[in-house]
């Protein structure tokens, strides 16, 4: 209920902004970032290699690849060469991880304080098409919240609490 009511602020906010598009995205955005570091900060160490099954990332991956996923999609946005640092295949341990995930949102976090409805149009080369800018800090959206989702049932499985449920109860 706390999320749909900052949800619908966030939302009307973004209505009156002069840069409508552009700030309704950025505040997504947002609301899964912080979400998904809380998470990763949350869940102990020794389940940072939990999987729920074999075939899956384990927690401590799934912070690797959605830290990843900031430099490759907002390196585009930004007109920069991706960094491709590999931190879902070199970095192990909580600290590292939790370390790497919030450099990969500051550096992530560029893309979206730079965005203007303006900007939100130029196209740029992802995935091999023309993409409009607006459309790829979209998808990074979706991919985080995708994601956020996996930690949330991973977190769950271990008897945890997800940040975006915390003090619902």
């Amino acid at each position: 209920m706390l999320l749909s009511f900052s949800l619908t602020a966030l939302l009307l906010d973004a209505q009156t902004a002069s840069d409508p598009l552009s700030a309704g995205n950025k505040g997504i955005y947002s609301i899964v970032k912080n979400n998904v570091v809380k998470a990763a900060e949350k869940m102990p160490e020794e389940n940072y290699a939990f999987k729920p099954t074999p075939e899956v990332r384990s927690f401590g991956q799934l912070v690797g690849h959605v830290a990843d996923a900031q430099y490759m999609f907002c390196s585009a946005t930004l007109g920069e060469k991706s960094p491709a640092l590999g931190i879902e295949k070199s970095k192990t341990t909580k600290a590292d991880l939790v370390q790497a995930l919030n450099a990969a949102f500051a550096y992530c976090d560029k893309a979206y304080e730079g965005m203007t409805d303006a900007h939100a149009a130029e196209m740029v080369k992802f995935f091999g098409r023309e993409q409009a800018k607006l459309t790829v800090l979209s998808f990074n959206n979706a991919h985080n919240d995708e994601h956020y989702g996996n930690m949330v049932t991973y977190m769950r499985m271990k008897g945890l609490v997800p940040p975006s449920s915390e003090g619902r109860r």
